[in-house]
């Protein structure tokens, strides 16, 4: 047997290239969308895709199966299990529980673990003839490292009312029926830490059933369903406002992207129309050098491994947008973004400084200046960091506004008080401030350190209105 994990630190995302070398033979699971590093390693290991199958309709990413069959005519094989109005919308090999699947020598059974979703599998590897024993399974979001999936992306991101009670409940079960697995059985998951399809999602890529009954809280609730569903519902982190449309996307026939585009450097004529015609602009520069000198109206999303999750926060998938960036940047943030269907880049620029264009800096502060200003009357203390985060300890005083829904939420910011914004560590608020600025707000201030440096200086924080130090 051939085994690759591929995986995706941007999205945190796994998919795998599992082959017969005697046959020749290899099946995909949860191909990402840019999938010629599939290609890249058949024709690595002289083999032929022949399988692709998905655990489920995804949310998180947008699924390059459809792409990857069209490239190598392999059939797709996946879930027909769950209600008929949550299934796959386009031509496909059914799967139900108890179904196997053979590549070569190898057989993936399947197996129904609903929860995260009513259709979700996993697949239970056998490697033949060595063995007639399972050695591995492939939970997609079931289980975790550390964690299960998140039952209430379908009603938060999908707007299917009354799903998450009921997912939370099918999880349980799930689990329990998992638990009775051998505990030498590999487990490889969909996702690792810094997904949002769970809360508490461990670091390294794989594990055992045996492991994960031993450390995996979901199983420390053997006898009380209850305590299991309110543990898993309460304190899930936002989900990014791209889910919804991956949902869709997932789900229905759609236009396939075979290769990476290529995009135009655009010329200033050019950049100087479109601009103009308010396109927006999306600077992927360090945040330090962006605050220097910016575009009037860009926001700033910096090129890194949480591009694209950001970039599927604030974008419109129906508008196109010009990014700045470094030529050699463009096929890895190109990448990046086709894998949440963001395609619409209309072209770049590497600089900012020969447009023309009078630019604007950021004011941002250090943090005996901020501690000068917790607690005025005329300030106000923006904190941009998730719920969790806030809650497990802020400025005193600070309001609470997630970067993600800040565009959203414009009116809880008063234009009648100096603002001053800050994060973790910087990267949040740096968007945060761009967005402000982009719709009008000039009387902003940035303390980018944030909350890493306000701890490590030991100054106080709050949680439920009680001072921690």
């Amino acid at each position: 047997m051939y085994f690759q994990h591929v995986y995706d630190k941007t999205l945190a995302q796994a998919s795998y290239f599992i082959g017969c070398q005697a046959k020749g033979e290899a099946i995909v699971i949860d191909p990402q969308r840019d999938m010629d590093v599939y290609l890249a390693i058949a024709k690595q290991n002289n083999m032929k895709i022949t399988h692709i199958t998905e655990t489920h309709i995804h949310a998180d990413f947008l699924s390059g199966a459809r792409e990857l069959a069209a490239v190598t005519g392999a059939k797709m094989y996946l879930s027909d299990e769950g209600p008929a109005e949550w299934q796959y919308e386009f031509p496909h090999e059914g799967l139900k529980h108890g179904d196997k699947i053979k590549v070569g020598n190898l057989t993936l059974e399947v197996l129904h673990t609903p929860g995260h979703t009513p259709e979700s599998i996993s697949f239970l590897l056998t490697d033949h003839p060595a063995t007639d024993k399972p050695v591995m399974v492939f939970t997609g979001d079931f289980v975790f490292v550390g964690d299960v999936g998140r039952p209430d992306l379908l009603e938060k991101a999908a707007g299917i009312v009354g799903t998450q009670e009921k997912g939370a409940k099918q999880m349980y079960e799930s689990i329990q029926r998992f638990a009775e697995l051998p505990d030498y059985v590999q487990v490889w998951p969909g996702h690792g830490a810094g997904s949002a399809c769970g809360k508490a999602l461990g670091s390294v890529p794989s594990s055992t059933v045996g492991y994960e009954k031993v450390r995996n809280w979901a199983f420390q609730f053997a006898t009380d369903e209850n305590g299991f569903v309110d543990y898993l519902l309460d304190g899930q982190p936002e989900p990014p406002k791209y889910f919804a449309m991956m949902k869709h996307l997932n789900k229905v026939d759609r236009p396939l992207l075979v290769e990476v585009p290529k995009h135009p450097k655009l010329s200033k004529e050019q950049f100087l129309s479109a601009y103009q015609d308010g396109l927006k602009v999306i600077d992927t520069r360090n945040k330090v050098d962006f605050a220097k000198g910016f575009l009037p109206g860009s926001i700033n999303i910096q090129g890194n491994n949480s591009f694209a999750t950001w970039a599927g926060w604030l974008l419109n998938y129906q508008e196109q947008f010009i990014l700045v960036a470094e030529e050699s940047q463009m096929d890895d943030l190109t990448r990046k973004l086709m894998r949440i269907g963001l395609d619409n880049i209309y072209g770049f620029v590497e600089s900012v400084e020969d447009l023309g264009i009078e630019l604007q800096s950021s004011e941002v502060i250090g943090l005996e200046e901020f501690k000068s200003m917790v607690g005025k009357e005329d300030v106000q203390i923006v904190d941009v960091r998730n719920t969790t985060e806030f809650k497990q300890g802020h400025v005193k005083g600070a309001e609470h506004v997630f970067v993600g829904t800040l565009g959203d939420n414009l009116d809880k910011i008063n234009q009648d008080k100096q603002v001053v914004i800050h994060c973790q560590s910087g990267d949040r608020a740096a968007i945060a401030y761009s967005l402000l600025r982009r719709n009008g707000f000039e009387n902003v201030k940035n303390y980018s350190a944030g909350m890493k440096e306000w701890k490590e200086a030991g100054q106080e924080t709050v949680t439920n209105e009680l001072v921690n130090i």
